[in-house]
């Protein structure tokens, strides 16, 4: 009897797997949806192709700064004013921050580099590859290109509670990244430096003007004075003025004396020779009395309204002569305020020489790209899944 061999209960297709290997792989890819091909597996190949084959390493270095005023700044520590900086800075500091950080990643900041340290040579390394190279096969050798490439390499941030700005700064070659941000930093302290004459001229130029105004002032109400003083033919209208009230006094005095003498002597002898005398003496006295009081007041060109004048001439030079001098005084105080506050850049941390480079990160990049292509394929199937589902109702 001839041996007969058991019954196989494995499915054909695995029996034809067995059996050729290659078709049954070529059937396993086929039930692979296209989508999820499309989708996921291309775009994360070719990230690993560029990641992990073709990226160009880049070395980060990487600066710490603060932007404040010398009034702000205390005496002690540097680790103590760093401890307080983000309470004795303020909004304008932090303002100030911003201004640098703009110019940083400004095309004036570009064409600074460009000019003094040739940034088109920097991002244009042979280490470099054909994507981060500049120019990109796509783009041109202008100067928009330029700038554009340029803020893929250069990053500057501000922490908010310490008021202490980040730059980083990344190049194919570790002395170039340290040279850019060392560039970098420099311009920064020239914008400052900039900003710090504009405000002292300005505050100074302010103060100037105030005190020439003044000054202009005073020398015009001091001529209307010499003018007033040679019309009138008079030095000082106040002096003249008690001087003649002393002699008015004098004069009423001496005449009431003559009167009182006359009275007693026409009581003791009616008939004395003395008495035409002392009256030619009262009539006198009294005629000198009332010029005198006609020419201190109530005539036309009495010594009354020149007084007046005179005084209000005086006071508007007393109050032009204090406002000179709280205008020089301002001054001054402007060009100590303008020294004082002077804005300048404290280096935290100096830009370091990288010997390693930590750009791109390669496995990472490559995961992230994989897992938001995948999110992005689960929500894709979900879309034609409703949208299948829709049509079959």
């Amino acid at each position: 009897m001839k041996h007969q061999p058991p019954p196989s209960f494995l499915p054909a297709s695995a029996m034809d797997g067995q059996r050729n290997p290659a078709a049954a792989k070529a059937r396993w890819l086929a039930r692979i949806p296209w989508t999820f091909v499309a989708i996921v597996v291309v775009p994360t190949s070719l990230a690993a192709l560029y990641f992990l084959l073709i990226a160009a390493p880049l070395y980060v270095s990487e600066a710490q700064f603060v932007v404040h005023s010398r009034s702000e700044s205390g005496e002690s520590m540097l680790g103590s004013k760093l401890q307080s900086v983000g309470i004795s800075l303020g909004s304008q500091s932090e303002t100030n921050a911003y201004e640098v950080q703009n110019y940083m990643t400004s095309r004036d900041a570009v064409a600074a580099l460009d000019r003094k340290d040739d940034l088109r040579k920097l991002l244009a390394r042979p280490e470099a590859d054909f994507i981060t190279r500049f120019p990109r096969p796509f783009e041109d050798e202008s100067f928009e290109s330029l700038y554009r490439h340029y803020k893929h390499f250069v990053s500057v941030g501000l922490d908010q509670e310490t008021n202490i700005s980040t730059l980083r700064v990344q190049a194919f070659r570790p002395h170039d990244a340290e040279a850019m941000a060392n560039a970098l930093l420099a311009a920064g302290e020239q914008l400052v430096n900039r900003l710090n004459d504009r405000a002292m001229a300005d505050a100074v130029a302010q103060a100037q003007r105030l005190v020439t105004d003044n000054e202009l002032k005073l020398t015009h109400i001091q001529t209307e004075l010499t003018a007033f003083r040679n019309k009138e033919q008079v030095i000082d209208p106040d002096r003249t003025s008690v001087a003649g009230v002393e002699l008015l006094g004098k004069l009423q005095a001496d005449l009431d004396s003559l009167r009182a003498e006359r009275e007693g002597l026409a009581a003791v002898s009616p008939q004395s020779p003395q008495l035409p005398v002392l009256d030619h003496r009262i009539t006198a006295y009294a005629a000198q009395l009332d010029a005198e009081q006609a020419r201190q007041a109530g005539e036309t060109n009495s010594l009354a309204p020149k007084v007046s004048n005179y005084e209000e001439m005086m006071l508007e030079r007393k109050i032009a002569s204090e406002a000179l001098e709280a205008a020089e005084a301002g001054l001054e105080s402007a060009r100590l305020d303008a020294r004082r506050q002077q804005l300048f850049i404290e280096r935290v941390v100096n830009p370091d020489l990288p010997d390693k480079p930590i750009r791109p990160r390669r496995w990472i990049t490559v995961f992230m790209v994989f897992v938001s292509t995948l999110l992005l394929y689960g929500i894709v199937s979900l879309v034609v899944a409703g949208l299948r589902e829709h049509r079959q109702t």
